[in-house]
């Protein structure tokens, strides 16, 4: 039995993680903001830390005791300065693990990461990663999923609004995209076994690569519009429809633009190669099943 600290507790990744290891009958601390959340977790045996990971005090004390710990980086979207939040959150996942010693730590990170700059949002994760290379008694599992497939439910609203389907990622660009089911059942198993070592890099990259295009006519099928179209909006539409939808704020939406730059020249998708072992069974034909739902349900 091993004591885990788990951040981000009750979103898509973190509560597959906590289940997991509750399951293999571990002691599990559930870290989230909203305490009425984690009442799920607290039923099933986890620790419910209700606290915000921008408290240093709360997480150096959330991180005591811990063999492990799982650091999820999720800023405010709303806030001014969004990089600075980043920032401030990854060292004080680096200071809490410092001070607490302890030995093992899984960053959920991303692809791009290894860009650093040129990224987007995703250079605040190249920062933690940069940030935690300093630890050299520590073993640091970098884990690089790649395009959620639950970003996509940000087409529903254009779809219903506009009749068409937009992002500002080229139509025709093929990348790997992810369900968070998958990422979050990587993560668990890395964190029960315990085998890395140093400071590692793993990519978790879905069932195959998809371009937009696809994703479209996969989704306009399964909501009985086989001729739905997808364009590529301008940076600038892009970001201007994020804020407008309430989505995030105009730092937020800037990055996010920026993130869609990094993909379509491509410089975000020459770090990795897809191997069986980063390679994670749910299709998007898979998943569109619940896109579905969520578009049929979305008022």
């Amino acid at each position: 039995m091993k004591n885990y600290v788990i951040t981000g507790a009750t979103g898509n990744i973190g509560k597959i993680v906590v289940k997991q290891l509750l399951e293999a009958k571990n002691n599990v601390k559930a870290i989230a903001r909203n305490e009425e959340k984690l009442n799920e977790l607290a039923a099933l045996g986890a620790t419910a830390l209700p606290g915000s990971i921008t408290d240093l005090d709360f997480l150096t004390k959330a991180f005591s005791g811990a063999d492990a710990v799982f650091c999820l980086l999720m800023p405010d979207m709303f806030a001014k300065d969004v990089r600075q939040e980043q920032h401030s959150i990854a060292e004080n996942f680096f200071n809490a693990v410092k001070a607490n010693n302890v030995k093992n730590v899984v960053l959920l990170s991303s692809i791009g990461a290894h860009m650093r700059n040129g990224a987007g949002i995703v250079d605040g994760l190249g920062y933690m990663e940069e940030l935690f290379l300093q630890l050299h008694d520590v073993n640091v599992l970098n884990l690089r999923p790649t395009y959620f497939m639950e970003n996509t439910f940000g087409l529903i609203g254009t779809i219903k609004q506009m009749g068409i389907a937009g992002t500002p990622i080229q139509s025709d660009l093929k990348f790997p995209i992810v369900a968070t089911r998958d990422i979050g059942a990587v993560a668990a198993k890395r964190l029960l076994d315990l085998n890395f070592k140093g400071n590692t890099i793993e990519y978790v990259l879905g069932s195959k690569d998809y371009s937009y295009s696809e994703i479209t006519g996969i989704a306009g099928a399964a909501i009985g519009k086989p001729d739905l179209q997808y364009v590529q909006f301008s940076y600038e539409d892009a970001a201007k429809g994020m804020v407008a939808a309430g989505f995030c704020g105009e730092d937020a939406a800037r990055l996010m633009t920026e993130l869609a730059k990094g993909m379509n020249v491509q410089q975000m998708l020459d770090a990795h190669k897809r191997t069986p072992e980063n390679t994670t069974p749910t299709t998007y034909e898979e998943f569109v099943h619940t896109w579905a739902w969520v578009y049929n349900n979305m008022k």
